[in-house]
């Protein structure tokens, strides 16, 4: 390949980069997001965000208001209702509502990325009114998270406090898909002072109940582990 046919591909791989960043600023803004601030907040200069976000637009992967505010578009909600169908999310939905129900205390379901942080895929929340909020499609570092280690294999429960959040303690359990591999984790979270010792070891117990359940449910092979 020539030179210059690199230096284009390098220059469309950064812009593609750009756009992906710049999308995923818009979705997790409330309310929306201002041109300079997605610019500062990507660093990026305002014109090539403006570039980009026009190719997203035109896309409709985002739009703008009367005011130049970006929101989520048409394409990305359609983008996040077809996720909403994947088995795994569609499985673990019952395991989620059920440990939210038997414990208070807010449940999720994740998986790692590429880059070894957990993904948080789904969530149901707490009806406390203090309560671990909505990690939805955001990430936790890998090595240092409950959901990320239980990802990785750490034998459960899982349990780490103050990791992510001061204040905070996580407990996860992993989920084997039919190879035996983990293919996602289960956590529950929420304020310290509600998690004691003796909270904890309950959370657990149901924890890796339900794990099990789920991994079941997605066809892997039943093991019998103390709980």
């Amino acid at each position: 390949m020539e030179a210059d046919a690199i230096e284009r591909q390098g220059g469309s791989t950064r812009a593609v980069e750009r756009a992906l960043h710049l999308l995923e600023s818009v979705a997790r803004t409330p309310g929306g997001a201002r041109l300079s601030d997605l610019a500062r907040a990507n660093d990026v200069p305002t014109s090539t965000a403006l570039r980009l976000l026009r190719t997203l637009e035109t896309a409709h992967y985002v739009r703008r208001d009367e005011g130049g505010t970006f929101h989520a578009g048409s394409g990305l909600l359609a983008l996040a209702a077809a996720l909403e169908e994947l088995p795994l999310i569609q499985l673990a939905g019952p395991h989620l509502r059920a440990l939210v129900e038997a414990l208070g205390e807010t449940a999720s379901l994740g998986v790692l990325d590429e880059a070894g942080d957990a993904l948080y895929l789904a969530q149901v929340q707490s009806p406390h009114a203090v309560r671990y909020a909505s990690w939805r499609g955001r990430r936790v570092p890998g090595a240092i998270s409950a959901l990320g280690l239980a990802l990785q294999g750490a034998p459960p429960p899982v349990v780490r406090r103050d990791a992510v959040e001061p204040g905070v303690t996580a407990v996860a359990a992993p989920v084997h898909g039919p190879s035996g591999a983990v293919v996602a984790a289960l956590s529950v979270t929420g304020p310290s002072f509600r998690l004691d010792d003796a909270a904890v070891r309950a959370v657990s117990a149901a924890l890796q109940r339900e794990a099990a359940a789920l991994a079941a449910a997605l066809g892997a092979p039943v093991t019998t582990r103390p709980l």
